[in-house]
């Protein structure tokens, strides 16, 4: 089958407390609130996708108990082909358990559950040559070894669009270079960015240059409400973000994705995909979880005149 994106990462079903603040060592906080939703960083951006039209697969797996039919059956009615996803008959499925403050900001627990126990010869991907993207997203331990492996069976053309998360950027550039020598486009933020380069360098600029000698085509960084940056080398554009009130920031780097990659497919120029990025993520915090924002694609044409 052809897909426009395929997504490999974790599956969660995101557990979120609204909190009066986030509590530190020896602290207490009292609880305002509580909402549930489906989650994992590249279900996140796949269904961001699919809302704008784009035909997509997810590669995860669920455990058959409560949580995992409630991850598939959001995933099936968002549009996003499940076909992608082991269900194993053991085992919990993922979840993450957040505390949200008032001003949106964030502090996260991640239960992994099954999502760390994929092989590749579990994978069941059966593409056609016209498949143009592989988002892959991290996983708490070793099933970044299956995104490895699938990266040796599936056809050179298909770009890789990679996020590597907080998790995955803490492992350093060593952990990561099988996914980075394969990658195409680059997304992270300003923290896994320094993350990721050790804080061996001064600048910003540097930090840069030092992954692409992953030749990596294009880097771009998701800068909150300061906007996003993005090079393809040649090109490099500062964008600012939409001003926005912002309710919640789960889900927003994976929602920036989503209309970054959208762009980028509809053959906008890099500029251009980072503020359709900037855009999506703007929707995304204005609501509580990562998904409750995203808009659709009537949505977006009425936004940018398509």
């Amino acid at each position: 089958m052809t897909f426009d994106v395929i997504g490999f990462g974790a599956l969660n079903v995101d557990k979120l407390y609204q909190v009066n603040k986030i509590a530190r060592e020896d602290d207490e906080s009292y609880i305002n609130g509580l909402s549930q939703s489906c989650g994992g960083s590249a279900a996140n951006t796949l269904i961001g996708l699919s809302r704008l039209g784009l035909n997509t697969l997810m590669i995860g797996k669920v455990s058959d108990d409560s949580d995992g039919q409630l991850l598939l059956k959001n995933l099936k009615k968002e549009g996003v082909n499940t076909h992608g996803v082991i269900s194993a008959n053991k085992g919990r499925s993922g979840s993450v358990l957040g505390f949200i403050d008032s001003q949106g900001q964030r502090a996260l627990y991640v239960d992994s559950g099954v999502n760390d126990t994929i092989k590749l010869e579990e994978v069941k991907l059966n593409l056609d040559s016209d498949s143009k993207v592989l988002h892959l997203t991290s996983f708490v331990g070793d099933s970044i070894k299956a995104q490895e492996a699938l990266l040796n069976e599936i056809p050179s053309q298909l770009k890789i669009s990679f996020d590597p998360g907080r998790i995955y950027a803490e492992k350093g550039v060593k952990y990561l270079e099988n996914i980075l020598n394969r990658t195409n486009i680059l997304l992270l933020n300003e923290v896994e960015l320094k993350l990721l380069t050790d804080n061996r360098y001064r600048t910003f600029e540097e930090e840069i240059k030092s992954l692409r000698r992953f030749d990596i085509d294009i880097v771009v960084v998701k800068r909150g409400d300061k906007g996003s940056f993005a090079t393809d080398g040649e090109f490099s554009y500062f964008i600012e973000a939409f001003q926005v009130k912002c309710r919640d920031t789960t889900g927003a780097g994976d929602a920036f994705n989503a209309g970054f990659l959208f762009g980028h497919l509809k053959g906008k120029n890099l500029e251009d995909s980072c503020i359709m990025g900037n855009y999506v993520a703007a929707c995304c915090v204005q609501n509580i979880g990562a998904i409750k924002g995203l808009p659709d694609l009537f949505t977006l044409k009425g936004k940018f005149n398509m």
